[in-house]
């Protein structure tokens, strides 16, 4: 059997999207897994992925509890999905106006022509294997849509947990978002593995669709155990003055992959694209972002900072591309990379493709380890070596956890950081 033959046998989309969901599975049979002579997957091999995975079916996803840290939730709607099955008696729809949720399979006609009209649109087709692997094997999603000058106040938070499973678990996740013109909203997605969860396999998928003026905050969270293996990708439409600020975090696992593409479509759009990874022992992690003005007047300010320890490696490929057309471009990338091992490995690539000549674009990269003066400085101060090595790790990413909208989520991210980085209670304290 090959990799995911059983899950693509067993996917059964809703009827409405039978024919995108055969597109997909046209465009994987066609294509090919990337290898190391891809250049885009140069430095991710693919050696972990197996060829047993299995889809949970809902009667054997027994019911979860959720983490304390989670239970009180983050003061909004709260879709719950374990193995990729919908859990209602751990989630919280509580709909403001203005905003419309449901899943897939729950669409009413209008919601499904809106998704059918909108799905599939924002992803590459063969160039993009796993892409097309996810709407392959679609069986379900969640589509958002919000309603034009709509502010909706309270987030909405996506809960994806995997579980403990006797076989090798395949879950596939897609998210659509619609932000219709003049509307405000915020949208977190979460991936997290319950006690004990090994060996599954994530697609996931988000395509958001800003109108213009529209503005979203958009965070994505990667808390899967280290045997994890999760690929997957993020595309953004930006239409005039629309503003896009979005955060990602993941933390480490066997191979973990996310590309993430926001095409600048309308003059006046901005995009915040800030994110964090902290791979350790012998994890993986690997983003590819792309960045596309395609038209003039926009902007983009991308800031991702790495702390890799142990054996663990990761890489960064950034790419900003300005379109001829797209004159009056401001855009900046920044990647800084801290190394607290001797073993650990971290491969950056910033780009710039420019081909306008009246605009304003920056990129850099660093790759350092600790800081020998400032640890100096702490250790004369009283400050034990382990100690001064937490904080300086935690200060070199603190600037993005500060700068988050969302307080409920800065909240919760703290003092799961801080126990990341001291792996000991009593240090954990003196971060919080």
């Amino acid at each position: 059997m090959g990799f995911m033959e059983q899950p693509l046998a067993e996917a059964r989309a809703p009827h409405w999207l039978q024919s995108l969901q055969a597109r997909g599975q046209s465009r994987w049979s066609a294509g090919k897994l990337p290898t190391r002579r891809t250049e885009n997957w140069k430095y991710t091999p693919l050696t972990g992925l197996r060829d047993d995975y299995r889809v949970a079916a809902a009667s054997d996803v027994a019911p979860a509890k959720l983490p304390d840290a989670l239970a009180q939730g983050l003061g909004g709607t709260r879709l719950v999905f374990v193995d990729g099955v919908y859990q209602p008696s751990l989630s919280s729809v509580e709909l403001p106006e203005g905003l419309q949720l449901c899943r897939f399979a729950d669409a009413s006609d209008a919601q499904a022509a809106l998704i059918a009209e909108h799905l599939d649109t924002l992803v590459g087709g063969q160039a993009e294997p796993f892409a097309s692997l996810n709407t392959a094997t679609l069986r379900d999603g969640v589509f958002l849509h919000v309603a034009a000058n709509a502010d909706v106040q309270t987030p909405v938070h996506l809960l994806w947990l995997v579980r403990a499973a006797d076989a090798p678990t395949a879950i596939s996740q897609r998210v659509l978002v619609l932000a219709e013109s003049g509307s405000r909203a915020t949208v977190v997605e979460q991936f997290l593995s319950l006690n004990g969860a090994e060996a599954s396999f994530t697609s996931g998928v988000t395509e958001l669709k800003l109108e213009a003026n529209a503005k979203l905050h958009h965070y994505r969270l990667h808390e899967e155990s280290g045997e994890a293996i999760h690929i997957g990708a993020v595309h953004a439409r930006l239409e005039r003055d629309a503003n896009l600020d979005s955060f990602h975090l993941a933390l480490g696992s066997r191979l973990k992959r996310v590309d993430v593409v926001v095409h600048h479509a309308g003059p006046g759009a901005h995009a915040d694209l800030n994110g964090v990874y902290l791979p350790r022992g012998d994890e993986h992690i690997d983003y590819h972002t792309t960045i596309e003005h395609a038209v003039p007047h926009c902007t983009t300010d991308e800031v991702f900072r790495g702390i890799v320890g142990d054996k663990a490696t990761a890489v960064f490929n950034g790419r900003i591309h300005i379109h001829p057309d797209a004159q009056k471009t401001r855009a900046e990338l920044s990647n800084r990379n801290l190394l607290t091992s001797t073993e650990a490995e971290v491969n950056t690539k910033p780009e710039l493709e420019i081909y306008a000549d009246d605009v304003q674009c920056a990129h850099g990269a660093t790759v350092a380890r600790i800081d020998d003066l400032a640890l100096h400085y702490l250790r004369t101060r009283g400050v034990s070596r382990d100690e001064a090595e937490v904080m300086l790790s935690f200060g070199f990413i603190n600037e993005l956890i500060d700068g988050m909208a969302l307080e409920p989520l800065r909240e919760y991210l703290r003092p799961l950081l801080a126990k990341r980085f001291a792996r000991d209670d009593t240090l954990a304290r003196h971060l919080l």
